[in-house]
């Protein structure tokens, strides 16, 4: 296992620019030893660049990449020590699950009395201990792809392992048990794991820390519940959450805080320059309000959505859209109606050119 230092940024063009230019803009970012991350952001965003440079599959056009100190920015994946699961099974069809397994270690030299424990532990994790001597050709996708990570957890030596989102294949009713699984692994091997996906219930169920990216930065870097209480930039209030955080312009013109046209309170120990800005509110934050009330702004109200759990209501003030997640029990107004809605609150957020204005 190995603590993971990045100082770097990559292009894939030479003498690169303009942000546009890069893959990965500059960035300092480290990964603790025995930590369990996600790289989450949409396609495009950067987060395969990143792990195929920490892997040692693509050298950063500038900067370093360090393990436990060691400078290892043109070492191989082997000197690296690295295993990577990819998005497709990479298995040997003709072996047996347990040939497969085993395959890591004894290129590795391993005894084999060590080989066999530690293939019968990692099956047992995988709850494939019943498939050790089926060929791998006959199983099914997921089967094989269980057979990937474990390839990739069987080595109790490896300084990490990179995943790349490898429940692609995983049919959705697995994906959950996989997530778990993998959770359940980490706690037990205490490895250094690194997971990319585009799916923010995978990054969040999985990861202790959650690195959000969007064309080419790292915008924030946090657990769960910072990413969705504090987001730190617009984007990830709008990626986090489903739906995404509400965002309403807004202006401040001598303490005084105006949205489409209203005067909203600010409390008391909150003081915003003056100047534009957005206001950021989840939809479970937003409440329905008696009229007046000023913490409120009123909106009318677009759609109604009865989701069992929940109402969502989509409201609109001026040409600004609002959801709000109401209670099921709630009074629930009408498509057409008139609604007060509570924004102002201690979830309520606000942004500068899309960074977090600091409490």
């Amino acid at each position: 296992m190995a603590r993971i230092d990045l100082d770097l940024a990559h292009a894939y063009r030479p003498n690169p620019r303009e942000d546009s230019d890069y893959a990965l803009l500059p960035l300092k970012m480290s990964f603790r030893d025995g930590g369990a991350y996600a790289l989450l952001g949409p396609s495009g965003c950067g987060k395969t660049t990143m792990l195929n440079i920490m892997s040692g599959l693509l050298v950063p056009s500038q900067g370093s990449v360090r393990f436990d100190g060691v400078d290892v920015t043109r070492a191989s994946p082997q000197q690296r020590n690295i295993a990577q699961v990819f998005q497709f099974p990479v298995i040997y069809d003709t072996m047996t699950v347990a040939e497969n397994l085993a395959f890591p270690l004894r290129n590795r030299k391993v005894p084999e009395a060590q080989i066999k424990k530690r293939v019968g532990e990692i099956a047992e994790m995988l709850d494939m201990s019943g498939q050790l001597n089926h060929r791998a050709s006959g199983l099914a996708a997921d089967a094989k792809q269980k057979i990937s990570l474990g390839r990739g957890l069987v080595r109790p030596d490896v300084s990490a392992v990179l995943f790349d989102e490898p429940l692609t294949v995983i049919d959705p009713h697995l994906k959950w048990q996989l997530r778990r699984k993998l959770k359940q692994i980490h706690h037990e091997l205490k490895l250094t794991l690194i997971y990319v996906t585009h799916d923010q219930v995978e990054a969040l169920t999985f990861a202790e820390e959650v690195v959000v990216m969007t064309r080419g930065r790292a915008v924030q870097i946090g657990s769960a519940d910072a990413l969705f209480e504090k987001p730190s930039h617009t984007f990830v209030g709008h990626f986090i959450g489903s739906p995404g955080m509400n965002f309403l312009p807004a202006s401040v013109q001598s303490g005084v805080l105006r949205v489409a046209g209203q005067v909203l309170v600010l409390p008391a120990d909150r003081v915003m320059p003056d100047g534009d800005l957005q206001l950021g509110v989840r939809p479970e934050y937003v409440a329905q309000t008696p009229p007046g009330d000023p913490a409120a702004l009123p909106f009318k109200v677009t759609l109604v959505q009865d989701i069992g759990t929940h109402v969502m209501l989509t409201a609109t003030i001026g040409e600004h859209t609002l959801k709000a997640r109401l209670k099921p029990e709630a009074e629930v107004p009408q498509a057409g109606q008139q609604v007060w809605l509570r924004v102002m609150g201690p979830h309520t957020c606000f942004y500068i050119n899309e960074e977090l204005v600091a409490a």
